[in-house]
């Protein structure tokens, strides 16, 4: 946590992370504030924050995706700027340790609750907007955002590992994952999971991390979808049938007929061989 004298030391460090320096830094302080450390707080700028973040986010997909329609552009927006996600940038950019939380919230591990460090990123946004303006507020963001983006595959259209994992499974008749977790970490206001994700078809096993259940088997499922679709093309190479030599046939001129397998060979030469065996009709006229 942030100490008295260690403060403006501690804020440059985080407009390095941010990539801005703000010209008021007492809106950076407050951006940082949870409401249980004062009553000078930063719930109004996390409003501010979100409703910038939603339009900064919306113009990135519409210039990046041109193809998709206003219900999927929708989707994808409401993935980018879920919890989850601002979670993700709060934990690259170690805004846990720069957050002004009072004693309660302290000791029972709000520094790294995700709805905390996402309330934060957001207020972040809402402050860098009032100290430089939209454009600097768009430059961070879309920084911020820039690795976010380069993994945004829009035929998922905003569906998490688990949901993924799942359909692809079901999509090729495998039996769904088993969860489970298998460690916890720390005191019981704070705890880290593991949950292992197995695959028995394909002898996947592997482990997620997170701040909570969910989070730890979202992880995990990541990892094994990855997994998994290493694995099935290897499986399906080992699984897939021989085909049969087909026999290469001359025709009375010299040329070669099209390739037939000699199933399919032994099948016209019983029939031709029935046809021939079937009396011929007498035309004679007595």
């Amino acid at each position: 946590m942030i100490q008295q004298g260690q403060l403006h030391l501690d804020l440059a460090l985080l407009e390095d992370k941010l990539g801005y320096k703000f010209a008021n830094p007492m809106l950076l302080e407050q951006a940082l504030t949870h409401r249980s450390h004062s009553g000078i707080h930063n719930e109004r700028l996390e409003f501010l924050g979100d409703s910038i973040l939603n339009c900064v986010v919306a113009l990135m997909l519409y210039e990046k995706f041109s193809k998709i329609d206003e219900g999927d552009l929708s989707r994808l927006r409401a993935n980018l700027v879920k919890q989850q996600s601002l979670y993700e940038i709060a934990q690259r950019i170690e805004l846990s340790q720069f957050l002004r939380l009072g004693g309660g919230e302290q000791k029972s591990g709000g520094f790294r609750r995700p709805s905390i460090l996402a309330d934060g990123m957001e207020a972040l946004f809402g402050a860098i907007f009032i100290d430089g303006g939209f454009d600097q507020t768009k430059r961070v963001i879309n920084t911020l955002y820039q690795p976010v983006l380069q993994s945004v595959d829009p035929k998922t259209l905003g569906k998490d590992a688990k949901t993924l994992l799942q359909e692809y499974l079901q999509s090729r008749h495998i039996s769904l994952p088993l969860y489970s977790v298998v460690a916890t970490h720390g005191a019981a206001h704070s705890q880290e999971f593991e949950v292992e994700c197995a695959i028995p078809k394909f002898s996947i096993q592997v482990i997620g991390k997170g701040g909570s259940r969910r989070a730890a088997e979202q992880g995990a499922a990541k990892l094994a979808l990855e997994a998994v679709m290493a694995a099935a093309p290897q499986a399906a190479k080992r699984t897939r049938r021989k085909k049969e030599p087909e026999a290469n046939v001359k025709t009375e001129g010299g040329d070669e007929a099209p390739k037939r397998s000699s199933k399919k060979i032994a099948e016209e030469v019983e029939a031709s061989s029935t046809d021939a065996a079937q009396p011929v009709a007498d035309t004679t006229l007595l």
